[in-house]
C-alpha cells in the first residue's frame, strides 16, 4: 500500500477526542464560534492556556505563556463582542515564535541571556491584535533560528507524532502547539524552510510567503532578505486566513510587493496547470539521500494532482552552485548580526558564534555580491516558469530524525546532519518567492511527510487554490496524534 493510502487508512487511528470540542475546531469555526456567541473568549483563551499548561513538562512548544496578559485581553475582546464589534479573528487564541517582539514580554530567539521587556509590538502582531487575535504566548525557536531542530537552553520541542522525535525547526514551537491544538494557528519564521519543515513534521499546512508579503518591522528585512514570517495551521483555509490577516507593509519595510489576497482562492477554479516534480536536491555540500517512503510519497501526490486535470512531469529547475553560495553570506551575515543584539553573548552555543565569526567575514564584499546577483538568478530560475506553473518537490529528505540528533557535536556535523536531512527548501528563500508545505501522509512508523508546492513570485493565490484541492482529496487534517503529552484525552 502507498504512503498517502497508508495514511489516509490510519485517519481514524489512536484514542482521539470528540471532534465537537472548541480546541479541535479550525481556526475558521473558532472566529465563528466566538461571533456567534457559542463561546466567550475568556472560556477559549482559558482551555488554550490550560492545555498549554498540562502540555508544557513534556512536549515544551512556549517559551513565555502570557497568562494574565491574555486573560485580560480575551475579557476585553468578549466586551467588544458584546457590544457588536467583529472583526476576523476577534477572542481566537493564537500563538507566536519568540522571534517577534510583543510589548512587556523579551524576545530571546532560542538565546540564554537576561533579555529586556520589548517596549513595542512588531508590525505583524500589531496586525495580530488590530484583527482581535488573543496571543497566549511565544513558541520556542534553536538559537537565532540556525537549526530544523527546536533546542537550547529551554530543553527539547517534542513532536506531537512521537516524543523521541523532533517537530522540525526553527519553528518547531509554533508547528507543536498546533499539531498538538494547543492553538488552531501559529506564526513562524521562515529563512531555509523553518516554517515548511515543521510543518511537513507534523501534518500541517505551512506557507512561506513573498518576500515582504508580512512585514518584518521594526526589522526592514529580516536576514539579509532570506527570512519570512509565515503561518501554520492544520487545515490551508486556517493558512489562509492567518495569511491575510497578517500581510501588508510597513512604510520602512525594504520589500513591498503588490498586495494578494490568498482566502480567496480556495475553492476557486485554476484551470488545468503544468506541474513539475523535481525529486533533484539542490546544491548542497554534502550528498543527502531520499527516503523512499518520501519518494513514493512524491509521486503518489503527482498521481492525485494527475486525477485533478494537472499535467504533471519529472523536470528540475537549474539551480546551479551559484545560488548556494549566494544563500551563506546572507545567513551567517545575519547570525552575526543578531549575536550582536544580545544581552551577553558569550552565553551562546559555540556553533552560534563561530557561524557569526564567518558572518561577520561574509559581511562585506560577499554580502554586497550576493545581493547584487539576486535578479539573475532570479531571472535564471524564472525561465522554468515558462513551461510550468509550479514546482512539487520534497520538503525535507527524511522523516523527522530524533529529537537529540545535532546535541553536543560539532559545527561541521551539525551541518552534515542538516544537509542530510533537510536540503530542499533554502533556495526559495534566496529566490523570495512563495511555497507551500502541504501533509503526505505517514510513513510505515507512523511519522508524518510532507511535500510542497513553489511558485513564481507572488503566486501564493495559486499555490493556495493548488493545496486546497489536495487537502479536499486527502483530507490531511482529520489525522491526529495520540495525545502523549497530557494524562488524559481531553473531553467536552
Amino acid at each position: 500500500m502507498g504512503t498517502l493510502s497508508v495514511a489516509v487508512s490510519r485517519a481514524g487511528h489512536g484514542r482521539y477526542c470528540a471532534d465537537v470540542d472548541f480546541h479541535r475546531s479550525t481556526l475558521v469555526a473558532q472566529a465563528a464560534e466566538l461571533a456567534s456567541g457559542r463561546i466567550t473568549s475568556v472560556e477559549a483563551v482559558t482551555a488554550s492556556l490550560d492545555r498549554i499548561g498540562r502540555s508544557q513538562p513534556t512536549l515544551n512548544a512556549f517559551r513565555i505563556v502570557r497568562r494574565s496578559a491574555a486573560l485580560a485581553e480575551a475579557a476585553e475582546a468578549d466586551r467588544q463582542l458584546a457590544a457588536g464589534t467583529r472583526a476576523p479573528l476577534l477572542g481566537v487564541p493564537i500563538a507566536v515564535k519568540d522571534d517577534v517582539d510583543i510589548a512587556g514580554e523579551p524576545t530571546a530567539f532560542g538565546c540564554a541571556g537576561d533579555f529586556p521587556a520589548a517596549t513595542a509590538d512588531s508590525e505583524v502582531v500589531r496586525k495580530l491584535r488590530a484583527a482581535g487575535a488573543i496571543i497566549v504566548g511565544k513558541t520556542n525557536s534553536p538559537e537565532l533560528g540556525q537549526w530544523p531542530f527546536t533546542s537550547g537552553t529551554f530543553g527539547h520541542t517534542r513532536n506531537p507524532w512521537n516524543r523521541e522525535r523532533t517537530p522540525g525547526g526553527s519553528s518547531g514551537g509554533s508547528s507543536a502547539a498546533v499539531s498538538a491544538e494547543l492553538v488552531s494557528a501559529a506564526l513562524g519564521s521562515d529563512g531555509a524552510g523553518s516554517v515548511r519543515i515543521p510543518a511537513s513534521w507534523t501534518n500541517l499546512v505551512g506557507i512561506k510567503p513573498q518576500r515582504g508579503r508580512i512585514s518584518t518591522w521594526p526589522d526592514p528585512e529580516a536576514f539579509n532578505g532570506i527570512t519570512v514570517i509565515g503561518p501554520l495551521a492544520r487545515t490551508v483555509a486556517d493558512a489562509a486566513l492567518l495569511l491575510d490577516v497578517v500581510s501588508g507593509s510597513h512604510d520602512g519595510d525594504k520589500h513591498r510587493p503588490a498586495p494578494v489576497t490568498v482566502s480567496d482562492a480556495i475553492g476557486r477554479d485554476c484551470g488545468p496547470l503544468r506541474i513539475a516534480l523535481s525529486l533533484r536536491k539542490p546544491f548542497i555540500p554534502t550528498p543527502a539521500a531520499l527516503d523512499p517512503e518520501i519518494a513514493a510519497a512524491a509521486y503518489e501526490m503527482a498521481a492525485v494532482l494527475r486525477l485533478l486535470g494537472h499535467t504533471v512531469v519529472v523536470d528540475d529547475p537549474a539551480y546551479g552552485m551559484l545560488l548556494g553560495l549566494n544563500f551563506l553570506p546572507r545567513s551567517l551575515a545575519g547570525v552575526a548580526a543578531w549575536l550582536d543584539r544580545l544581552p551577553d553573548p558569550s552565553l551562546a552555543d559555540p556553533r552560534t558564534r563561530a557561524n557569526a565569526t564567518s558572518g561577520r567575514v561574509l559581511a562585506g564584499a560577499p554580502l554586497r555580491a550576493a545581493r547584487a546577483a539576486e535578479p539573475r538568478i532570479g531571472r535564471r530560475i524564472g525561465r522554468f516558469f515558462d513551461d510550468y506553473d509550479i514546482v512539487l518537490a520534497p520538503t525535507t529528505a527524511t522523516p523527522p530524525p530524533r529529537v537529540d540528533a545535532i546535541d553536543g557535536i560539532s559545527n561541521a556535523d551539525t551541518d552534515r546532519v542538516i544537509t542530510e536531512h533537510c536540503p530542499y527548501t533554502w533556495p526559495w528563500n534566496v529566490l523570495g518567492w512563495p511555497s507551500v508545505n502541504v501533509p503526505a501522509g505517514l510513513t510505515r512508523d507512523g511519522l508524518p511527510i510532507g511535500l510542497q508546492l513553489m511558485g513564481h513570485e507572488s503566486s501564493e493565490p495559486l499555490l493556495v487554490s493548488v493545496a486546497a484541492q489536495l487537502e479536499n482529496v486527502l483530507q490531511w487534517h482529520r489525522r491526529r496524534p495520540e495525545p502523549w503529552w497530557t494524562e488524559s484525552c481531553e473531553t467536552s
